[in-house]
């Protein structure tokens, strides 16, 4: 039980600026498991803070503190990702070349664009959540998509090779397979899902694309995944989910 609150611990302080108590051990194999229980924290939080602000502003500014929000509460580290990685993928180079500049902590057009785009994409579709669906069901979308995003990372670390031979923020990850038990808690938002009837059907086949989209493009690109590219795959697919969840379809 220790070691379970060890790399919860780990997890909440790897991927958000969250307090989580001083002299926690770095568990970069342990906290893997955990990113979607992360992501539940952060869909809490998410609920809290857009109930206060919903008190004081219109819909439309809310949307835009909501996505600030989640900006904050990551300390924008996948956003950062983000820009790296569209600097280096869309930089038409060969793969060595493209690895290196995502080194840069410059961000570039390329990244600026991909960052401005994810940021007005979420507030797009975090306003159609609210506008679309009951109060219930907004709120119950904002709990569970930050945790199918933080998920998609797992995925990314189970299906891709890393791409760095010895170094970068992801190399940790990627000392041994995944296996059955580090997906034990992707499962929590696919059965809260449930509540929500077709649209969590609907929403559970959106991710699953999102995932093979993004996986897809990853492999014919460069064959192999970085840190930055993980960051990358939780921002993107959190804009689709949210974007997918306010379609008027649903």
């Amino acid at each position: 039980m220790k070691q379970f609150f060890t790399d919860f611990r780990s997890a909440i302080l790897f991927i958000t600026i969250l307090p989580a108590g001083k002299g926690v051990a770095y568990s970069p194999l342990g906290m893997i498991r955990f990113f979607p229980l992360v992501g539940l924290l952060v869909g809490g939080l998410l609920i809290l803070f857009d109930l206060m602000v919903s008190r004081f502003w219109p819909l439309s500014v809310v949307s835009v503190l909501d996505v600030l929000f989640l900006v904050a509460v990551t300390g924008a580290f996948h956003l950062d990702g983000l820009g790296d990685t569209a600097d280096g993928m869309f930089s038409h180079r060969p793969k060595e070349r493209v690895l290196e500049i995502m080194k840069d902590s410059r961000t570039g057009m390329m990244g600026l664009v991909a960052v401005v785009s994810v940021l007005l994409l979420k507030t797009a579709g975090i306003f159609a959540v609210k506008s679309a669906l009951t109060q219930g069901q907004s709120l119950l979308m904002f709990f569970i998509i930050p945790s199918y995003s933080r998920s998609a990372m797992i995925f990314g670390i189970r299906h891709l090779k890393y791409g760095r031979q010895d170094a970068g923020t992801g190399l940790d990850l990627f000392e041994k397979p995944l296996g059955p038990k580090d997906f034990i808690f992707v499962g929590i938002p696919v059965v809260i899902s449930l509540f929500l009837g077709y649209k969590g059907l609907v929403l559970n086949m959106v991710f699953i694309a999102a995932l093979v989209l993004i996986l897809g493009f990853y492999k014919k690109k460069l064959n192999c995944i970085t840190g930055d590219m993980l960051g990358a795959m939780n921002e993107i697919t959190e804009a689709v989910l949210f974007l997918a969840a306010g379609a008027l379809i649903l």
